[in-house]
Formats: structure tokens, C-alpha cells, sequence
């Protein structure tokens, strides 16, 4: 547990912030203009209740049922009923991470002071965040309109002691007797409370700002294995030149290029096209060798264009209806979940396209008659052993799946609620297959690592100089037990090591202290 404490103001929350909760167990703490926020809207939404005239979310059904008004007597059942019914979530359960980041960006909105919630229940909510409390969350059951519905629901069924909900010590139990054994007492929800709960771009908004901070590291480790291919197969770096990106400055080429120049830097290996016996010489390299700036750039300005949008809706009150400053209580859309669907399906696609150039240099290291003099698939014995044969075929498995995966899920609609909410974003799901996109892509970065690391190896026997930060690469990947090919063993790659190394980070850690930080 990360027993540093965030702050939940009225303002916001930060990207940083998300993930200290969500990941690494980070304490919530309601700031006291918080608190004066939350009871000043809960008065104008108790003037409200108090009036003979229906308003929605307060007096009235939801949905297509909103033309019925509710009576006092009633309302207290109203908000449990609608988290109820909307609990109606299948399938597997979400992880865990996910749905701490669903509960701490539900209490971001709460905090705002436009939801009209009492204080009381949003302290409930980081008090749930505190204890380690998970509500069981499924797969499916969201729209992305209005809001993760389902989802938040059974978030929302565990605060008032109901349904499942697991421990911090990942037992699975009753929510009531969780919070009773961590002595947090179940809300009982007063007016609007039930569909204040729900509303919102919750899940799909954490899961965006989860999978930006893992591409991050995979698109800087993916400049890595690029420049190591690149020097595996004796490719020039004078691509690399920072004028030639400065004729077409796209931000994030600029950088991947420097990235790619700094991991190549003092190496012996590059611009020796024709110093390979019986190779022809060679002009350029392949695109996949020489334009893998442009390609990790332009996915690079795409992490930066979702991450001005995941800013935006962090900084966003998502409610329906809001209590506005001057007292009104309104309807609105802000619940449609198009802007957060439409980035987390775009960055499916750069991420597809990423892995598909990890592959194409996967296997051109592989491939004798394109590898300017590697063995046969980097085997020890060839023919005796296939080598990195089958890695390859596992790469070109997960790449095939990431090109399935790319196809928009923000591009459909199917209307629900008796045609009262027709067009729906999707964004749920849209999130879902992007956090599968991210899985494959750390495997697929990590499969062009073994494969380029072996590579120099082999070179630097032949008596070539691979760049210090190769050097530190191909350590560092050995020590954490990702061993290569040899004569006394070959059992089977360890390509699992090489993944995690990756996926950790490691790799980047590896190469900084030789390269200084990379972008």
C-alpha cells in the first residue's frame, strides 16, 4: 500500500493521482472545500425535494420512466431500487485496479459539489477506497451512456452494505459484513443520491489513464528494441539526424528519433551495410528499420492528444441532472461518453500499428537471406534447434489479434430505455479491448527484445562493438533471466522474463543511466 495521501478537492483530479489510488493503494482524503461543497448542493437539492413541482433525478422516475412523479414517501425506496436494477452487470469480474479507479473518479464528481450528494456519503466512498473494500464489478453491463451505468451501480450497491464485494486480503464476501468488520456504516441514500451515483465516464476515464501511463513506457521501450534492431542488423543511424526531423516536425517523431540516436550512441555496428561477406550493399534499410520514428512518433502525438482529453473529463463534473451555483438543478448529456470513446479507440489503432513494425523487425532479424548475416531464426544450431521460429509465430499471433482489437467500438450504437437514450458511445467497451491491446503490446515489445538482444550477441561475437547502451540492455535482460540461446541450453525462450522486464520498465531503467531520461 502507497501510504501517501491524495487530496479530493473540488477542482479535479490528476492523471498521477488516478493511478496512486487505483495501483498503489493510496490513501483519499476529502478537502474541507469539499466538504462545504458538498453540503451547500445538498441544500439547494433538499429545497428541491421539498417542493410540490417534479424535477428529475429528484421527484421524478429515470430514464424513460422521468414523466412519473415520485412521493415523499417513496424516494428513500426510488434511490435503492435504481442501484438495484442497474446492478445488473455479467460476466467476469473487472480487475481490481479498475475499479478503485471507477470509485476514486466517482468521488471526483461527487466532490465537485454539482452532484447535490451529502458529505456524509462521499466520506463513505474514500472510507470504502481506505479500507481496501472492491466491489465485485463485471465485464459487461455498460453503454458508455449514460455513463458505466452497471458498473457504478454495483460500486454503489456496496456502500449500502449490498451484493459482493472483496477484502484487502482478496477474499471475495458479503459487502454488508466487509464494512461492518472495517466499521463503515451502509449509506442510506436520500434524493438524487442513487443517480448521482451512477452517472458518469468513470470506468472508461480510468482505464484511458491507466493504459497512458503504460504506453508511455512501452512506446519509449519501443524506441529501445527499434534502435537495437536497427544495430543487430548492421542498419545506418544517419536517419536518425535531428535535421532531417526537423524538416517534418512532428513533436513526437523528433523524439522517438533522439531516443533512437542516444541508444545507438558509440556503436560499432551501424553503417556497415557492406562489410557482410557475400551481402550486397545496401542504400537504405528497410521501412520498418528506417521509419520506425515515424511510426512510434506519430503514435506518440496520439498518447498526447488522449492525454489533453483523459485532462479535460478529469477535470469535469459528470452528473444528470447538476446543481449549478445559482441554485438551478439541470438536465444535460454531459454523461455521453464520446470524447473518452473516441481517443481509447484511436489509441487501439497506434497501438496495433506499433506492434505490427515490432513484428516486421522481429522477423526480418530471423530471416537469413534479410538479416545480413545472422543465422537461420538466431539459433544456436540450426536445424538441430529452430530458434526464435516460434516466438515469431507467437508475435504475428498477438499482432494478428491487436489488428482485431483496432476496430472502433465507438462506432456503433444500439439504443436502449425505450428509445429514450438512442445513441450511446460504447466506451466501455471501448476501454476494455484497449487494456487487452496494451497486454499484447508489452508481449509483442517484448518478443522483438529477445529476438534483438540475441542479435547483438551474436554480432559482438564476430568481434562488432555494440553501443553501451545495448551492452546495458543485453545485462540487464540476462540478469533479470531472460538467457539467450547457447550450447548447454536451449530449452524453450524465456520469453515470460523478457515481458515482465518490459513491462516493469526495466528496460527503460536499463539503458538511462548509459543514455541519460528518455522521452
Amino acid at each position: 500500500m502507497d501510504m501517501h495521501t491524495v487530496v479530493v478537492g473540488t477542482s479535479g483530479t490528476t492523471a498521477e493521482d488516478v493511478v496512486a489510488v487505483a495501483r498503489h493503494g493510496a490513501r483519499v482524503e476529502l478537502s474541507a472545500a469539499a466538504v462545504d461543497a458538498l453540503a451547500a448542493a445538498r441544500l439547494i437539492v433538499d429545497a428541491l425535494a421539498a417542493k410540490p413541482e417534479p424535477v428529475y433525478g429528484v421527484s421524478t422516475g429515470f430514464g424513460a420512466l422521468a414523466s412519473r412523479h415520485i412521493s415523499h414517501e417513496l424516494r428513500a425506496q426510488l434511490q435503492r431500487n435504481i442501484v438495484r436494477s442497474h446492478a445488473a452487470g455479467m460476466g467476469p469480474r473487472v480487475e481490481r485496479e479498475v475499479v478503485r479507479a471507477l470509485m476514486f473518479l466517482r468521488l471526483k464528481t461527487v466532490a465537485s459539489g454539482h452532484t447535490g450528494v451529502r458529505p456524509e456519503v462521499a466520506q463513505t466512498m474514500a472510507d470504502l477506497l481506505n479500507a481496501g473494500i472492491t466491489p465485485v464489478v463485471h465485464e459487461y453491463g455498460s453503454l458508455g451512456c449514460s455513463g458505466d451505468l452497471a458498473p457504478l451501480s454495483h460500486c454503489a450497491l456496496t456502500l449500502m452494505g449490498e451484493g459482493d464485494a472483496e477484502g484487502p486480503d482478496g477474499t471475495v464476501r458479503p459487502a454488508g459484513e466487509l464494512l461492518a468488520a472495517h466499521g463503515i456504516a451502509p449509506v442510506e441514500l436520500a434524493e438524487k443520491e442513487g443517480l448521482a451515483l451512477l452517472n458518469g465516464t468513470d470506468g472508461m476515464l480510468g482505464m484511458l489513464v491507466m493504459a497512458l501511463a503504460d504506453l508511455k513506457n512501452l512506446y519509449t521501450s519501443a524506441d529501445i528494441t527499434a534502435a537495437l534492431s536497427l544495430e543487430a542488423l548492421l542498419g545506418t543511424d544517419k536517419v536518425l539526424a535531428p535535421e532531417l526531423h526537423a524538416i517534418r516536425p512532428h513533436p513526437g517523431q523528433g523524439v522517438s528519433a533522439d531516443n533512437m540516436l542516444r541508444v545507438l550512441a558509440g556503436s560499432g555496428m551501424t553503417g556497415r551495410h557492406a562489410d557482410v561477406t557475400g551481402d550486397a550493399p545496401r542504400v537504405q534499410d528497410a521501412y520498418s528499420v528506417r521509419c520506425a520514428p515515424q511510426v512510434n512518433g506519430a503514435g506518440r502525438d496520439t498518447l498526447d492528444y488522449a492525454a489533453v482529453v483523459a485532462g479535460r473529463e478529469l477535470a469535469s463534473s459528470v452528473d444528470n441532472p447538476v446543481v449549478l451555483p445559482d441554485g438551478r438543478v439541470e438536465s444535460n448529456g454531459n454523461f455521453h461518453g464520446a470524447p473518452v470513446a473516441y481517443v481509447l479507440d484511436f489509441l487501439a489503432i497506434v497501438a496495433a500499428d506499433l506492434g505490427s513494425i515490432c513484428e516486421r523487425r522481429t522477423d526480418r532479424l530471423l530471416d537469413k537471406n534479410r538479416s545480413h548475416g545472422l543465422p537461420p531464426f538466431l539459433a544456436d544450431d540450426a536445424g538441430v534447434d529452430s530458434g526464435l521460429m516460434i516466438a515469431q509465430y507467437t508475435q504475428a499471433a498477438l499482432v494478428s489479434e491487436m489488428k482485431r482489437l483496432a476496430v472502433p467500438a465507438s462506432a456503433d450504437s444500439i439504443p436502449s430505455s425505450a428509445m429514450q437514450e438512442d445513441h450511446v458511445s460504447m466506451g466501455w467497451s471501448a476501454a476494455r479491448k484497449l487494456r487487452t491491446a496494451v497486454d499484447n503490446l508489452a508481449r509483442i515489445v517484448a518478443v522483438e527484445l529477445y529476438a534483438a538482444t540475441r542479435a547483438v550477441e551474436l554480432r559482438a561475437a564476430e568481434g562488432l562493438v555494440p553501443a553501451p547502451a545495448s551492452q546495458a540492455a543485453v545485462a540487464a535482460l540476462r540478469a533479470a533471466g531472460a538467457e539467450g540461446p547457447g550450447p548447454d541450453r536451449f530449452l524453450a525462450p524465456d520469453l515470460a522474463a523478457a515481458d515482465t522486464f518490459v513491462r516493469e520498465g526495466r528496460l527503460v531503467a536499463a539503458v538511462e543511466p548509459v543514455t541519460g531520461p528518455l522521452a
